[in-house]
């Protein structure tokens, strides 16, 4: 019994735990347009080229439905997603990459994005580890960059 209690209680202490698997989160002390707007400029100086942006709370809007403000940047550098997709095809599905930011109830900004080592693990890329490493570290120091204060 006290198993089953200790894993609950790891879940609900760890950071981005709540989240689905594979997924990176962090909160921003900004608002969502804020969040975005510095993420985009650190995401540009950081050589990645920002190929869409989705507002899923306008979609909602023009649905005739309700949603807190969020927002999907989608970006990449085409010679480290072809890497990729050069040792595994169905890595396409999940490339280029994503940064999701939104507000949750309480008016708490979100940042997450898909770790690219879960990535590789799920396309079952083992040839690529250091390009993998180096992602992880860009993509956490973009993030890091647009929640500072």
């Amino acid at each position: 019994m006290k198993k089953p209690l200790l894993l609950l209680a790891l879940v609900l202490i760890l950071p981005g735990a709540r989240g689905a698997q594979g997924l990176i989160e962090i909160t921003s002390p900004h608002d969502v347009p804020t969040t975005v707007a510095r993420l985009k400029e650190a995401v540009r100086a950081g050589g990645f080229k920002i190929l869409a942006t989705l507002d899923h709370a306008r979609a909602a809007e023009g649905a005739g439905l309700e949603l807190r403000p969020e927002k999907l940047l989608i970006f990449g550098k085409p010679k480290a997603g072809t890497l990729l997709m050069q040792s595994s095809p169905t890595i396409g599905i999940d490339l280029p990459m994503k940064y999701l930011v939104w507000e949750d109830a309480a008016g708490q900004t979100h940042l997450a994005w898909n770790d690219p080592a879960w990535l590789a693990a799920r396309h079952g890329i083992a040839d690529k580890s250091a390009l993998v490493k180096k992602m992880q570290g860009a993509l956490k120091k973009l993030a890091g960059q647009a929640v500072a204060p």
